[in-house]
C-alpha cells in the first residue's frame, strides 16, 4: 500500500502542472479521479503525433505528451456545465480529500465548484488552484502558458547564447520547466496541507501560480540581482558563479566540466598535462577564475580538443572531478545507470500492447512507488467510479450517459 493509499484526489486539471502534481500524489498511492469532458478529454490527448501504438505497431488516439502526466489515475467524463453534472462533481468532491484545478480565477464559480462552494460541503478539503498568475494582482485574469511564463519570467533572459555569439538571443528550455516545477511545488505544498489537516487542521485553499514559480526558482540568479542590482545576462552554458563549469570540446564531439572548487580545478589541471594553471595567479581561486574567465575558457578549449569525450570522462572520474558527456536520448535510456535504475518501465494498456513510462525517481524505503495501471482511455472508469464512490446503480449510470451527463 502506497503512503497515501487513504487518500482520494479529483483532479479537474489538464494539460500539464496540475496532472503532473496529480501524478506525484498517484504514484505515492493516492485514489486520483480524472475528470474530463465528454468527447475530448485533456487537450493533450490530441497533442501529438507522437501517439501510443498498439500490439500490432499501429497509432492509437493516445498522445505521448497525454502519457507522460496521466499514470495511476482513472479517468471519469462528466459534463460540469450541466446541472446534473455539478452535481455529480460536487457529490465526488464531498468524499474526496484533495481537489486539484487549474481554470482561469472564477472559472469553476460559475458551476458551483469553486472552493467555497466544496468548502461549504466538505470542511476538511484542501482545493489546489493552478493558474499563471495567482488569484489576485493585476494579471489574476491573464491566462498563463509555460513558454510565456519562461519569458515573463526571466527565465529566458538568462537562457540562451550571449550578446555578440552567433545565434545569439534568448531560448526556452527544451522541456516546459514551469509546468513541471509548479506540478511540483503543488504536491508539496498539498503535502503540508494533509499534515496540517491530519494534526487537527481543517482543509484550506492553495494559490499556486506559474509566475511565482518560475521567479522562485531563478534561484541563485535572482540573488545575484538581488544584492548588486545588475541583471545577469545569457552566458550560454557557462555558469555566473563558478568557473570552469560549462561545455567544452573534445576530438570527437563535447562534454560537460563542472569543477566546483579549488581543489578540483587542480586536480583537471594536472589531467590535462596543465599543471601550471593552478598556480597561475589569475586562476588561484574561483573568484580569480570568475575574474580573469575570459583568458581561462580558451586555454581549456585549446587542450580538451586532444582528447575524446570517453577519455576525458574517464580520466577524470579517476582524479575526482566531475563531468560528463552531453547525451541525446537514445544515449540516456541506453546509459548503464539509467537502466540500473529502472527509470524506463512500461505498463500494459487498454488499447493493447503496453504504453512507455518514465518511472517516478521519489524511492522511499518502507512505501515505495507503485505503478498501478497505464494513463486511462477517455472515461474509462465512469461507471466503476460513479458506481462505487458515489454508489450509483447501472440503470442511473446509462440514463446519465444517455442524456449526455457522461
Amino acid at each position: 500500500m502506497g503512503a497515501l493509499s487513504h487518500i482520494r484526489v479529483l483532479d479537474l486539471s489538464r494539460v500539464l502542472a496540475g496532472p503532473w502534481a496529480g501524478q506525484i500524489l498517484a504514484d505515492l498511492g493516492a485514489e486520483v479521479i480524472k475528470v474530463e469532458r465528454p468527447g475530448n478529454g485533456d487537450d493533450t490527448r490530441a497533442w501529438g503525433p507522437p501517439f501510443l501504438k498498439d500490439a500490432d505497431g499501429e497509432n492509437t488516439s493516445e498522445a505521448a505528451y497525454y502519457l507522460s502526466a496521466n499514470r495511476n489515475k482513472q479517468s471519469v467524463t462528466i459534463d460540469f456545465t450541466r446541472p446534473e453534472g455539478q452535481k455529480l462533481v460536487r457529490e465526488l468532491a464531498g468524499k474526496s480529500d484533495i481537489v486539484i484545478e487549474n481554470f482561469k480565477v472564477g472559472g469553476l464559480a460559475a458551476y458551483g465548484l469553486d472552493y467555497e462552494s466544496l468548502k461549504a460541503i466538505n470542511p476538511q478539503l484542501i482545493y489546489c488552484s493552478i493558474t499563471g498568475f495567482g488569484q489576485t494582482g493585476p494579471y489574476a485574469k491573464r491566462a498563463g502558458y509555460d513558454f510565456m511564463i519562461q519569458g515573463l519570467g526571466g527565465l529566458m533572459s538568462l537562457t540562451g547564447r550571449p550578446e555578440g555569439d552567433e545565434g545569439a538571443g534568448p531560448v526556452k528550455v527544451g522541456v516546459a520547466l514551469t509546468d513541471i516545477l509548479t506540478g511540483l511545488y503543488s504536491t508539496t505544498a498539498i503535502l503540508a496541507a494533509l499534515a496540517h489537516r491530519d494534526q487537527g487542521g481543517s482543509g484550506q485553499h492553495i494559490d499556486m501560480a506559474l509566475l511565482d514559480v518560475q521567479v522562485a526558482c531563478l534561484a541563485n540568479q535572482a540573488m545575484n540581482y538581488l544584492t548588486t542590482g545588475t541583471a545577469p545576462q545569457r552566458l550560454g552554458n557557462a555558469h555566473p558563479n563558478i568557473v570552469p563549469y560549462q561545455d567544452f570540446p573534445t576530438a570527437d564531439g563535447d562534454f560537460i566540466l563542472t569543477v566546483g572548487n579549488d581543489s578540483q580545478f587542480r586536480k583537471f589541471a594536472e589531467v590535462a598535462g596543465q599543471s601550471h594553471w593552478a598556480d597561475d595567479p589569475r586562476f588561484l581561486t574561483n573568484k580569480l577564475r570568475v575574474a580573469n574567465r575570459a583568458q581561462l575558457i580558451p586555454l581549456i578549449r585549446q587542450a580538451t580538443v586532444f582528447k575524446t569525450t570517453a577519455q576525458w570522462v574517464s580520466e577524470l572520474e579517476v582524479a575526482g572531478v566531475p563531468c560528463g558527456p552531453i547525451n541525446n536520448l537514445a544515449q540516456v535510456f541506453a546509459d548503464p545507470q539509467v537502466q540500473a535504475r529502472g527509470l524506463a518501465i512500461s505498463l500494459p494498456h487498454a488499447l493493447g500492447g503496453s504504453a512507455p513510462s518514465v518511472a517516478s525517481p521519489i524511492r522511499l524505503s518502507e512505501t515505495p512507488v507503485e505503478y498501478r495501471y497505464a494513463p486511462p482511455l477517455l472515461g474509462e472508469h465512469t461507471s466503476e467510479v460513479l458506481q462505487a464512490v458515489l454508489g450509483l446503480d447501472p440503470a442511473e449510470v446509462c440514463l446519465l450517459r444517455q442524456a449526455g451527463v457522461l
